[in-house]
């Protein structure tokens, strides 16, 4: 049995991450470019838990311009063994009101123009993504935020878009026609890469707001979305040492920690060295 790291990865409003036990700030560098910024890794209640800020200190990255791929790089060179996100999310549904906590476990990809995959020409990787959320991690962090006062809704589907600019109403109205429940800027790729790095993930998303399908209403507006997100702060950050304290003495194997197995197309002899050694963390288990 091996021991939990958690990795946590913070979105809007958790620039200043976890209060955690000997945290130090370190600087990790990765093979697919600069990370978002420096991670921060200490323990909560004995847990080793790794913090990193998606958009980095002050916001300084949107959705389309955070480096996905070296942010799940440098958590899986830390040795995190699981993934949880930490992220502001839109309402497609009534009962999901601001203020809620979703834990998500299905996903639209509508984003455009991001790094997808680690694997590619020279080194091609099929994973599968019918199910994008580890589903034993994703109840654990429902688990922990109901224990720590949020209203949690357990399970819905996450569209992901494009952004930065908020959903048209016509757009917003197609997402619920397509069974959309909530809407935000960045579970993907991450989700995509968590599943790459073979690192299972989990999405504990905080309901902001309606998005744009409700005609009574005005449409999304960021100070908004950054006001709520600041109140559920302090809820997030104790969700996370509610979940500390409650994950099982030893950590079991689950499906995503082999997702590779089998998931190479690329004959050995034809595998680019430079792509290999690029993937050193990434898919270093199934490349010995």
């Amino acid at each position: 049995m091996d021991a939990w790291h958690i990795g946590v990865i913070g979105g809007s409003g958790l620039y200043d991450g976890l209060d955690l036990e000997d945290g130090q700030e370190i600087a990790v560098s990765s093979s697919f470019g600069e990370p978002s910024g420096p991670v921060t890794t200490g323990k909560l209640g004995g847990v080793r838990f790794t913090f990193l800020s998606r958009h980095g200190a002050g916001h300084r990255f949107s959705p389309s311009s955070v480096n996905y791929r070296a942010n799940i790089d440098v958590l899986k060179r830390c040795g995190v063994t699981d993934v949880v996100s930490l992220s502001a999310i839109g309402s497609l549904r009534e009962e999901m009101a601001p203020g809620h906590f979703v834990a998500v476990d299905q996903f639209i990809d509508r984003t455009e123009g991001r790094e997808r995959s680690f694997f590619g020409a020279g080194m091609v990787a099929h994973v599968s993504l019918a199910d994008p959320v580890c589903a034993r991690l994703s109840a654990l962090a429902a688990d922990a935020a109901q224990a720590a006062g949020a209203e949690v809704h357990r399970g819905g589907c996450y569209i992901a878009i494009e952004g930065p600019q908020f959903s048209t109403r016509a757009e917003s109205r197609l997402y619920r026609q397509w069974g959309a429940d909530v809407i935000g800027m960045t579970a993907m790729p991450e989700a995509r890469l968590a599943r790459e790095a073979e690192l299972p993930y989990a999405v504990l998303g905080m309901v902001t707001d309606y998005d744009a399908w409700r005609d009574e209403a005005a449409g999304v507006e960021a100070a908004d979305v950054f006001a709520t997100m600041k109140a559920n702060a302090a809820t997030a950050r104790a969700a996370m040492v509610v979940l500390a304290g409650r994950l099982p003495e030893d950590r079991a194997p689950v499906p995503a920690d082999t997702a590779l197995d089998g998931a190479l197309a690329t004959a050995p002899d034809a595998r680019e060295w430079k792509i290999i050694t690029q993937l050193d963390a990434i898919a270093k288990r199934v490349l010995r």
